[in-house]
């Protein structure tokens, strides 16, 4: 392909070839667009990822031509084009290579045509209920070709000393993708996002909705997309990882604030059956005074077979209004699932039925029409919300899977093959990735429509590049209870935060527990559930890791997840998880902060180390540690110290674990031993202690013993602080719970903490909401060092000499 002329146009330049055209157009002085096809004129469908319009964006930026390159270049980002292939290669301000596309060029169509499926009255349908709920399978199709389309592929070369994140969560733990092959398609454990992020310090967006694959291997070095109009990326540099992924908001959407509630401990299991096991489990929590905030309704909360009816059954739930009532007195809220398919005989599967809102297999409804969400949302409203129901759990928002069942889990090509292949059964080709990120738009601007005074949040079990603007956080699907699963958890839900989606999270203990095996997904190691000693030290561990992510919630079946379930006071299990329960409510102030960072400065609470060790490569394949805001590392435990399956005793068994400190000063977080970075250590790791450091210059705000996220908010902060060098923090606050702070409803103090001069400056505070306590007592403290100082603010500066 060489180039034969181009033009300048808004923002950028047209380009003719002698294979198609292309156009560059700059949105930001660091990201840039990229559109190429063989067709006369560009595709005029509407993004459904990108919501930034241009158009009236006014980019500074200049073009130079010689006899061999054009070249574009804005104060932060240079595209080099070769003339003769058309291959690009990307420079930052200073000259230097980011990354290049090989010389012959990198960029590929292919025609292919785009086959629709045919439904009419002979259509057989077969219905069914797995493991994995309501399948409604359709026989005797006829297929039809509807267009033509392109398969795309974008290739790199990628250099020795670069590390490459992102493209969602996926089961099979796979952190630096150097090296590795992964397909992107919606599945139970897979949530894609397609971006793709660089040490190297540049992020690339794919705006396709198509079944796509990565590879870096002996096949390639490129990203390729099955049926896309045209291929269409953009392409990202920050250098800093906060700013890569600032800029994938600001193509895709800002992320709203999640309620402070969501940041607290919720309850789930497969499953509370009735309106009194709910309110009597919540109470069960206040009596042992035990922190909580949320319980959750797991499916089945229907009538009979009606699966995926927005009504919950008058038998088992006789009075929502008053549960919901019940629930609220107790300082808690409800989740409740809601499906997207749903089965003949209900009054919401007739009401989609005539209408025409049915995706062919005639259960499942169609999210690509906006009045089939409309409809969706006012069902759901109806039946649930306006009975008070505070979130949603949006489940099974892939919406379609077909290799859940049997003994033997097919080879990864085979299950890319089988659920690619039906999904495209029912929904265009070109959009069966986007399924679940329209299923939550529908949601977030019903509720929104309704009221501004609760603030949306949807658990959902699938993902999309612009999600996140609708209140939604994922979870990692169905995962097994074995300890390789944790491990491997930590590092899809890395790679997950690091596309832009700040909010993942997983089942504690794992969904499955025990083992069939006439079912190769329900493949746990532990048949005895919480009768087994081996099933409570990882589900220990499991709580620990999942103390300190976005989300802290437990679920899954075959076995009760309670608390007390796994001991009594007293007892080292039952202890140790109370210590972490109360010690994320502790933090409350601290992580409540990071969620307002999320919303109003793009910041990514649960961090991979390059966030924040981007130079460091000795962080660039560590899977199993990672910074939960700037002043945390987390190192979990993921071998069994104490006990295995049937509750064999382990013996001479580590308590260590290794744990990478990068360069710097570190404070062990339990002894606030102070530890010189740039090395590995091993540390102390029994049961009752999960690894945990804090960054000099970090000043950790934290609160009381508290119940509920909103108890005691007039009470004392505590701020310690970790010397050794300069640091700040800013405290955010807001109401907690509606969108006034979208009003600028909100305060932030920002606090500076002076190392040589051993003083802490707390700011003039910015900002107000209603109910905020304008005096606020600071319990001052110097990690290492006995005395305590308490200040009083009223919200003017003040330095305070420690």
């Amino acid at each position: 392909m060489r180039l034969d002329k181009f033009d300048e146009v808004s923002n950028g330049v047209f380009l003719k070839t002698s294979e198609g055209i292309m156009q560059v157009t700059f949105c930001a002085p660091g990201i840039a667009r990229i559109r190429y096809t063989l067709e006369s004129t560009f595709s005029d469908k509407e993004s459904l990822m990108v919501t930034q319009s241009f158009d009236d964006k006014d980019i500074q930026f200049n073009v130079y031509e010689d006899d061999h390159h054009l070249e574009l270049s804005t104060n932060l980002l240079t595209i080099r084009i070769e003339k003769s292939t058309c291959a690009f290669t990307y420079l930052d301000a200073n000259g230097c290579l980011i990354t290049k596309e090989p010389s012959k060029g990198g960029k590929t169509l292919e025609r292919t045509d785009v086959v629709r499926t045919v439904f009419d009255d002979t259509t057989e349908l077969q219905t069914n209920i797995g493991a994995d709920g309501l399948r409604v399978n359709v026989d005797g199709l006829k297929q039809k070709v509807d267009r033509q389309a392109f398969h795309t592929k974008l290739a790199f070369e990628w250099q020795q000393d670069e590390a490459l994140y992102g493209l969602g969560s996926h089961e099979e733990g796979m952190f630096n993708l150097r090296g590795k092959h992964q397909y992107l398609y919606q599945q139970n454990m897979k949530a894609v996002v397609p971006a793709l992020i660089s040490t190297r310090g540049y992020g690339i967006l794919i705006d396709s909705y198509s079944n796509m694959a990565f590879r870096d291997d002996a096949f390639g070095s490129y990203l390729w997309t099955d049926t896309d109009d045209e291929m269409e990326f953009y392409f990202i540099y920050g250098p800093e990882f906060d700013q890569i992924i600032q800029g994938v908001r600001y193509l895709t959407g800002e992320v709203p604030m999640l309620p402070k509630w969501a940041f607290g401990y919720i309850q789930s299991k497969e499953r509370y059956v009735s309106q009194q096991e709910l309110i009597d489990t919540v109470k069960a929590y206040r009596d042992r005074n035990l922190p909580l905030d949320c319980i959750v309704l797991d499916w089945r909360s229907w009538v009979g077979e009606l699966w995926g009816q927005k009504t919950l059954d008058p038998d088992r739930f006789p009075d929502p209004d008053a549960m919901m009532e019940d629930i609220h007195a107790l300082h808690a809220k409800l989740m409740v699932s809601i499906w997207p398919i749903m089965n003949k005989g209900g009054d919401n599967h007739k009401e989609m039925s005539e209408n025409g809102f049915l995706l062919g297999n005639q259960a499942n409804y169609d999210a690509f029409q906006e009045e089939a969400r409309q409809l969706y949302w006012k069902q759901a409203n109806e039946g649930l919300f306006s009975h008070g129901i505070d979130a949603w759990w949006c489940d099974c928002t892939e919406p379609f899977e077909a290799d859940w069942t049997g003994a033997v889990k097919p080879e990864p090509e085979q299950r890319m093959l089988i659920n690619t292949a039906e999904a495209k059964r029912y929904l265009d080709p070109e959009y069966i990735n986007a399924y679940s990120l329209l299923h939550s738009k529908g949601i977030y601007e019903g509720q929104r429509a309704v009221t501004t005074k609760k603030r949306v949040v949807n658990l959902t079990r699938s993902s999309y590049a612009g999600q996140h603007r609708y209140g939604t956080i994922t979870w990692s699907g169905d995962i097994v209870a074995k300890w390789e699963t944790l491990r491997m958890q930590i590092a899809d839900g890395l790679n997950f935060c690091m596309t832009g989606s700040p909010y993942w999270t997983f089942d504690i203990g794992a969904f499955f527990v025990q083992n069939k095996p006439d079912l190769w997904f329900w493949d746990g190691d532990y048949n005895k559930g919480v009768e087994d000693l081996g099933y409570r030290e990882l589900y220990v561990r499991w709580f620990q890791a999942g103390s300190f992510l976005p989300m802290f919630r437990s679920h899954g079946t075959d076995t009760p997840r309670e608390i007390w379930r796994f001991g009594k006071p007293g007892e080292p299990m039952y202890d140790t998880l109370v210590k972490y329960l109360k010690l994320r409510y502790k933090l409350m102030p601290y992580i409540y902060s990071m969620a307002g960072a999320v919303a109003h400065d793009g910041y990514t609470m649960f961090r991979a180390l390059p966030f924040d060790f981007r130079n460091d490569a000795n962080t660039y394949d560590i899977d199993d540690q990672f910074m939960f805001g700037s002043a945390f590392m987390a190192a979990p435990v993921m071998t069994a110290m104490y006990y295995g399956p049937d509750s064999r005793k382990l013996k001479e068994t580590n308590k260590n674990r290794i744990v990478y400190l990068p360069s710097g000063t570190w404070y062990d977080y339990w002894s606030d031993e102070r530890i010189i970075g740039n090395k590995t250590i091993s540390t102390r790791a029994d049961l009752e202690t999960m690894p945990l450091f804090v960054r000099a210059g970090s000043i950790v705000p934290t609160g009381p013993d508290i119940q509920f996220t909103d108890d005691e908010p007039d009470a004392t902060i505590h701020l310690k602080i970790y010397p050794g060098t300069n640091g700040s923090f800013t405290l955010y606050e807001d109401e907690g719970d509606n969108y006034n702070y979208e009003e600028g409803a909100y305060s932030t103090i920002e606090m500076n903490w002076v190392n040589g001069q051993r003083t802490l400056i707390l700011q003039k505070r910015d900002g107000s909401f209603e109910g905020m306590p304008y005096k606020r007592q600071f319990s001052i403290e110097i990690a290492g060092e006995i005395n305590h100082t308490v200040i009083s603010y009223s919200g003017e500066q003040l330095p305070v000499q420690l």
